[in-house]
């Protein structure tokens, strides 16, 4: 990954002042691809984390500033107690296996949710890997965990109203870049593409309000069987396309 990532995006057909600032993925397809497979859902998570070790790799080879990926949705405590015990396994292993890499290549995670509701022990590693990798700067690889965009809305209300009350805002003082400053996302550029996989036309309670103006992509492929080649065909499709933000 010492390659230069602008003559490694033209090497790749991509054009480096038209690379995106933000990049969001819903990895959706985790269980079907188990299913098909007539193997335990957990399998499919499991292979899903290596792609997210590729996507995150190809992001940091190519110059793409940030990546958010939605890991586990304020929603997914609703699924079974053993599947959401093998999720946090995982992202404590993918912590531990992975934090080594993102310090040897200027990976910075953070992470954006209700960090609050995840078990004490992924708390803590996931504190560790944030504070081993604070300083690197080549791509901020941000994971949404315990996350809802409507969660998070509702915090930024409350947070304003409280503001409001004590005195420190006036009303009037209220307008869109007020509201950004108390999102999770407060030192985030918005996204500029969206990528879900799997083929569901659903945003899924992520970044509703972040994503306004981000160019979406949906492919049918599986989160399992997405990879760099998918990966880099999507940039492509997206450095073509005219972005208005409402003009003409």
């Amino acid at each position: 990954m010492n390659s230069d990532p602008r003559r490694r995006a033209l090497e790749l057909g991509l054009a480096p002042d038209r690379m995106p600032k933000h990049v969001a993925v819903i990895m959706d397809g985790n269980g079907r691809w188990a299913k098909k497979r007539l193997l335990n859902r957990v399998k499919g998570h499991e292979k899903g984390a290596d792609s997210v070790r590729c996507i995150v790799r190809a992001c940091r080879e190519i110059g793409i500033p940030v990546l958010t990926l939605y890991a586990f949705s304020t929603e997914n405590w609703q699924r079974p107690r053993t599947e959401i015990s093998a999720l946090m396994n995982l992202l404590k292993q993918f912590l531990a296996n992975e934090t080594a890499e993102m310090a040897a290549n200027d990976i910075r995670l953070s992470a954006i949710g209700q960090i609050d509701r995840l078990p004490e022990d992924v708390q803590s590693a996931l504190a560790r890997a944030m504070a081993q990798t604070r300083h690197n700067r080549a791509l901020r690889l941000n994971l949404a965990l315990s996350y809802g965009g409507r969660a998070e809305i509702v915090d930024m209300a409350r947070h304003i109203a409280a503001d409001i009350g004590s005195g420190r805002v006036a009303l009037e003082d209220v307008d869109e870049a007020l509201v950004a400053q108390h999102l999770y996302t407060h030192d985030l550029p918005d996204p500029d593409l969206l990528i879900r996989t799997s083929g569901e036309m659903r945003i899924s309670n992520f970044l509703l309000w972040q994503i306004a103006y981000a160019e979406i992509h949906v492919t049918h492929t599986l989160w399992p069987d997405f990879g760099k080649e998918e990966f880099i065909s999507i940039l492509a499709a997206f450095q073509s396309r005219e972005r208005r933000f409402g003009r003409v």
